[in-house]
């Protein structure tokens, strides 16, 4: 049997949740951003939210391709000697990079979300 304090406890329980939803909902930031830059020039600047596949080039044929899909960016081609930036996992958070050193391209993310882990090493 339900008592009287019981549904009142419910009601607050309730009336706090949706507080704090309105709260989550009224304060939420714009999403995070991909900042494609070449040769230290801002080339694109692209929703992090919204997939999309870029291909950055130039006029001596070369080119990297990056991908942005489920809120990661990845460069999935490239035709680099190395093809680190290929090889390089997908980044989401705030501030991390994906750099083709040949091709002097970097891709950073700006406004993402914040990572709990300060630094990692190889």
């Amino acid at each position: 049997m339900i008592k009287k304090n019981d549904l009142i406890l419910t009601g607050i329980i309730l009336i706090i949740a949706l507080a704090a939803i309105l709260f989550m909902t009224l304060t939420r930031e714009e999403g995070g951003v991909v900042v494609v830059t070449v040769d230290g020039e801002v080339y694109k600047t692209l929703p992090l939210d919204e997939d999309t596949t870029l291909l950055i080039g130039d006029e001596q044929g070369d080119y990297n391709v990056l991908k942005i899909e489920d809120g990661e960016a990845a460069m999935t081609e490239a035709n680099c000697p190395d093809k680190i930036c290929v090889m390089h996992r997908s980044i989401h958070y705030d501030h991390e990079s994906i750099i083709c050193l040949p091709h002097k391209v970097a891709v950073e993310i700006q406004n993402g979300e914040e990572s709990n882990v300060d630094i990692i090493t190889n």
